[in-house]
Formats: structure tokens, sequence, C-alpha cells
């Protein structure tokens, strides 16, 4: 075993435990907003499927709260274990904005979910609503301190070396450096769509089932109301995240466009096979002076290409390349998506249009794979630097045995594949069982569109 590469094995294993771990937060980002957003509507009209709405996702929300911690932790210990050197070069800059993400944030988030979870029927109301509001801010801050931390990565600032170790000088600088602004709102923008296509795909299911009407309409028109605002949005704020990239990490954009000769006019391509040992894309379709367009916003404007840097200065071209395209994809559907919706809806047949509903059902998946794909873009188009122009990655990791490595690869497959597809399992359920879950409803209790009596029947 020893003969694999131990800088390869370290980056798959971190590579897997961040990609089960981003998919959650992606989730709870958005959906602690909703969930805060359906308190101050049960409180402001005293509905009551805003309430059981609110109740029925919060059971969502702590079981992919508690599957968020479980992985975050596994990737906190591979700072030490897998990328000791790491810790060495950054951990004055990178340790203490992680350190400030769990004080300031996830104490906050526990403590106010334990209110949100067990505080129903023993706190006022305008409390056990205030406590989610708490938890959507404090999953905004945890997303901020990471974002910080790993921005800082990618466009370092307000730091200075000392025998190849990084020492912070400014911390505003730190914190602030010049991608965090974009890459944080293009991360919570992208949480906000990833809840908003669950909660329209559940709502669809609902109203297809004939189970949980009422529910099920209110999350479709809440759903595609954010959706049709936050969907077009996106496009935006990629478009100014992707300007920066360009200005800060020309070579990722390079890799993102498969744009090979600086000297022309960039083409957008559509589809292409990126060859790197013959330094050109086959097989591609393209849009003349398409990626010139969008990056300099000129006809023949130039930007850096790949053959600009000795090829171990770029980042292995086709993840990136590909992984590009599936995000922009899934946004544009997205935006069609949600737009359409919109349409439907002044036009009053949101609920009516079968083949509308069909499609939406199955599109929970969507923001997901969107995500995971602008994390590939963003962490494997920063190779082969860990930290922009400070670390390379060839450089950051420990004096592992490869053995062990894919020893702890394995076992995390395996213990992963059984907790977190048993926590799925679990979360479909509570999505299948509806707003009021399984067994007798109390008196005057609501279920979807049919009031049920004392006696327990439909009135």
């Amino acid at each position: 075993m020893d003969h694999f590469d131990p800088v390869l094995l370290a980056r798959l294993q971190f590579a897997f435990t961040i990609i089960f771990h981003i998919i959650f937060p992606s989730f709870t980002i958005g959906l602690s907003a909703y969930i805060a957003t359906l308190g101050a509507l049960w409180l402001r009209t005293g509905a009551e499927r805003h309430h059981l709405l609110m109740r029925f996702w919060t059971k969502i929300f702590a079981v992919s709260f508690a599957m968020g911690v479980v992985s975050g932790i596994v990737m906190s210990y591979q700072f030490g274990t897998n990328w000791s050197r790491f810790s060495v070069v950054a951990g004055n800059v990178v340790g203490p904005l992680i350190g400030y993400e769990v004080l300031t944030a996830f104490f906050l988030e526990a403590t106010f979910l334990g209110i949100l979870l067990f505080g129903f029927n023993r706190v006022p109301p305008w409390l056990y609503v205030l406590s989610a509001a708490v938890v959507a801010f404090g999953t905004l801050l945890s997303a901020f301190w990471i974002l910080s931390a790993n921005s800082w990565m990618q466009t370092p600032a307000g730091y200075e070396l000392r025998n190849g170790i990084a020492y912070p000088t400014d911390w505003l600088k730190v914190v602030f450096n010049p991608s965090f602004p974009y890459r944080f709102l293009h991360m919570v923008n992208a949480a906000y769509l990833t809840t908003g296509f669950v909660v329209l795909a559940v709502g669809a299911r609902h109203i297809l089932s004939g189970n949980y009407v009422e529910g099920g309409r209110t999350m479709m028109r809440m759903a595609i109301a954010l959706l049709a605002i936050l969907a077009p949005l996106q496009l935006l704020i990629g478009d100014q995240h992707g300007l920066n990239t360009l200005e800060y990490q020309p070579i990722k954009v390079a890799a993102m466009e498969g744009h090979w000769d600086g000297s022309k006019p960039g083409d957008f391509a559509i589809f292409a096979w990126p060859d790197e040992k013959a330094e050109k894309n086959l097989y591609e379709i393209s849009i003349p002076h398409g990626s010139s367009l969008i990056l300099t916003h000129e006809w023949n404007g130039l930007f850096p290409g790949l053959t600009s840097v000795p090829a171990q200065n770029r980042p292995p071209v086709a993840p990136v390349f590909f992984a590009f395209r599936i995000m922009v994809g899934i946004g544009l559907f997205m935006i069609a998506a949600a737009l359409f919706g919109a349409l439907l809806w002044w036009r009053r047949r949101l609920f009516d249009t079968r083949w509308y509903l069909k499609v939406v059902s199955q599109c929970w998946w969507i923001g997901f794979v969107a995500v995971i794909s602008g994390w590939i873009v963003t962490e494997t188009g920063r190779q082969p630097w860990l930290v922009w122009g400070i670390l390379r990655t060839a450089d950051a990791t420990s004096p592992v045995p490869s053995a062990s490595i894919a020893g702890t690869l394995a076992l995390f497959v395996l213990c992963y594949g059984v907790v977190f597809s048993t926590g799925i399992y679990y979360i479909n359920r509570l999505i299948a069982q509806g707003p009021m879950g399984p067994g007798p409803l109390p008196a005057g209790e609501y279920a979807g569109n049919r009031p049920i009596s004392a006696a327990g029947g439909t009135e």
C-alpha cells in the first residue's frame, strides 16, 4: 500500500469527507431561515398551517444539523492527522477563524436549537419563534467564519511571512479578504436555493399524492416566491465572483473556461474534452468570443490562458472544466423552473399543471449537486496551491504512511455509508409522513386541508 501517493490519498480522504459535509450546511443554512419565516408568519397570522409546517421542518433540520456536526468534526481532526504542515504554516490565521465559528456560531445554534426542539408548550410562542430566528442567524454566522477562513486560503491578505509561517498583521484584512464578500454571498444564496428546491419538491410531492394538500400549496408558494428572486440573482452574483476570481486567480478561470492560449479571445466551450498533454480541447462545441464577452465585456477581450504558466502550476483541468458546466447548467435550470413556476402561479395554474409538479417533485437534489460542483471548481481550481502563493498542497501533508491514510479512508467510506444512508432514510420517512406525522391527531388539529373533529373523523 505504501507505493500509493500519500498526498493523493490525503486529498481524496478530505475530498470525500467535505463532499459529505457540505451537503448538510448547504441545506440547514436555508432551512433554518425558512423555519424562522414560518414562525414569523404563524405569530403574525395565527394560521395553524404555518405552525405545523414549522415543527415539521424543524424535525428535518435537527437530523440534518446532527449529521453536519458529525461530518464537520471529522474534517477538523484531519488538519492534525493528515495536514499538520498546513496547520504549522497557516494555523495562526486559519485556527482562530475556525475557533470563532465554534465560539460565536455553534454554541449559539446548539443552545437555541434545544429550545426549538424541546421548548414548545414550555416557553411563550414569541420566544419559540425567536429561538428559530437565532438559530438561523447562527447558521449564517457559521458560514461567515468558515468562508472567511477558506477565502483567505484563496486570496490571502493581512498577514506576513516569518520563516515560512504566516502571522496575522491586520485581522480586518484577514477576515474581509478580497474574495470573501463574493464567496460568502454566492454560497449563502446557493444554500437558500438548495433549500428552496427541496421545499418546492416536497410541496409538489404532497399535492400529487393528495395528502396535506394545503400544506403542500403553502410550501410551493413560499418556495417559488423565493426562487424567482434568488435564482436570477445568483447569476449576477456568480458573474461578479468570476470577475473577482479572474483578478486574483486567473489560472483557475482559465481551467473553468478550458482556455489555453491567452493571446486569443476566449470562446465559451459548451462542451469539450480538455487534453492536458496536447494543451488543447478536443470535440469542442463553443460560442465564439463568449468567454471574452463574459469576463472582459469586450468582443476581443484577452485574459490569461493555461499555457501562460508552467504545467506544474496548473490545476487539473478536466474536473474544474466539467464541474463548472454542471454548476452553470443547474443554475440555468433553476432560473427557468422558478420563473415558469411564477408564471403558472400568476395564471392560477400552478397546482393544476401536473407535468410541472411531477418535474419539480424530482428536483430536490439539484441544489446539492450544484453546491458540490461549485466546491470542486473552487478547491480543485486552486491547485497546486493549498494557500494561494504561500503553501503548495504537496508541502502541506503530514508524514503519515500511505497504508494508514488508505485504511482510514476505507473506514470513513464504510461508516459514512451506514450512518448517512440511515439519516437520509429517516429524513425521507419524515417527509413522507407529512406535517402531522403518524398517529391520531388531537381535537381541532390540522392535517393538510382536512380539519379533524373531536371524534377523530374528517369533517
